[in-house]
């Protein structure tokens, strides 16, 4: 059972530790199950409803599994890539572009160590990051391209989406400013409908910090930030969802509407491993379109419709849900962490996560709170300095 929520408006400090532990809660629940169909999720567990779930690879052999662990509390790259980038942040106290995803990204990931949960060693994390992610480096580092067009060629995927809401939080209210910046910082990573998605998400992020805002509120300001397939996408579940909602639909009919609606969109469906039987095929998965939209984002907001904005309960359909729970735990996560603020963290969930991954949630979250009070002063300052400049051309007309 979800606990009730009492804190109306919490502070911007309160937001930013709902919104990273979203993230964190939302990713080490989902991964143990990811890539499993909501049928397997329901066979093989009934419902995953707490941190403490088994890895569902942990009967293969050691082999098949290379040496990697899940399972837990342990987070995936979704949280690291997260923390990689409030360090970023930390590092220039500003607003980021693509020049950043260059320098900065590069050297969080491929050139810091850190201890790796899921390989039970430091590293650095790169050695875990999926293909697209590692394009980064190769983009960046290696080809030292433009770094406007480090997405290009680039697996089209929820990649960048994943981690990007730490955007949202030093553009906090400000949806357009957030969309626009996590383009030109995303662009140094992904393209396309993948692209299109760390905007929105940033966005979505940045409309959670709104006073007195609501789920209903927020997924509007996505849909009418979003673009072409995605655009299409959020506004098909929105609507579904809320008609599901206002019916009382049971679980089972949520989860099959809305992966029967999101299939224009999101072709994939329950099959996502990458086989020697795909070698070779032609497939509309994974590349550049117009028309179509990575699915964990409407989904997210979806769960999140359907449940009422509640934070435990979205994050819960979201990875029972199946396919790439992890990301969709982790977005339904960060949207509802900067809505409700610290009152969802629960303190053994927390110390969890903390344990399992050798990390400092807590303390990695006041550092960046201190980054964004910054960043936000700045662009409070700025748009003084800009009004009156403006009033001063103005006048001379």
């Amino acid at each position: 059972m979800s606990e009730p929520l009492n804190n109306k408006n919490p502070s911007f400090a309160g937001r930013v530790h709902g919104m990273l532990h979203g993230v964190a809660l939302g990713d080490a629940m989902g991964a143990p199950v990811e890539k499993l169909s909501a049928a397997e999720i329901r066979e093989r567990y009934g419902r995953v409803e707490t941190l403490n779930t088994a890895w569902h690879r942990d009967t293969q052999s050691e082999t098949m599994r290379k040496g990697r662990k899940r399972g837990n509390g342990i987070v995936t790259d979704d949280t690291f890539m997260t923390l990689a980038l409030m360090q970023i942040y930390n590092d220039t106290n500003r607003h980021l572009d693509a020049w950043d995803m260059a320098d900065g990204m590069v050297r969080q990931i491929a050139w810091r160590q850190r201890w790796i949960p899921e390989l039970q060693r430091e590293c650095a994390l790169i050695e875990r990051l999926f293909y697209p992610e590692k394009w980064i480096f190769q983009r960046h580092q290696l080809s030292s391209c433009d770094p406007r067009q480090g997405g290009i060629g680039n697996m089209v995927n929820c990649g960048a989406a994943m981690y990007i809401a730490p955007i949202g939080a030093v553009n906090a209210g400000d949806p357009v400013g957030a969309y626009n910046e996590a383009i030109a910082f995303g662009a140094g990573h992904q393209q396309s409908y993948g692209l299109e998605a760390a905007g929105v998400l940033a966005g979505a992020v940045a409309a959670a910090f709104t006073p007195d805002t609501d789920i209903d509120t927020i997924a509007n300001t996505a849909h009418d930030l979003a673009k072409d397939g995605t655009r299409g996408a959020i506004a098909t579940i929105i609507e579904a969802a809320q008609k599901l909602r206002d019916k009382g639909a049971e679980y089972d009919e949520v989860v099959a509407v809305f992966q029967r609606e999101i299939t224009p969109f999101s072709p994939l469906g329950d099959d996502l491993n990458h086989k020697e039987s795909k070698a070779g095929k032609a497939t509309p998965n994974y590349q550049p379109s117009r028309l179509l939209s990575i699915e964990e984002l409407p989904l997210a907001l979806g769960f999140a419709i359907v449940a009422g904005g509640d934070f435990r309960k979205s994050i819960l359909d979201g990875i029972n849900s199946g396919r790439d729970t992890d990301s969709i735990g982790v977005m339904a996560g960060a949207i509802l962490g900067a809505m409700h603020g610290e009152d969802v963290i629960r303190s053994d969930d927390a110390a969890l996560l903390d344990s399992a991954n050798r990390l400092d949630l807590s303390a990695e979250t006041q550092t960046f709170i201190t980054t964004a009070h910054t960043i936000l002063n700045d662009d409070l300052n700025h748009a003084t300095t800009l009004q009156t400049h403006r009033q001063n051309i103005l006048n001379k007309d």
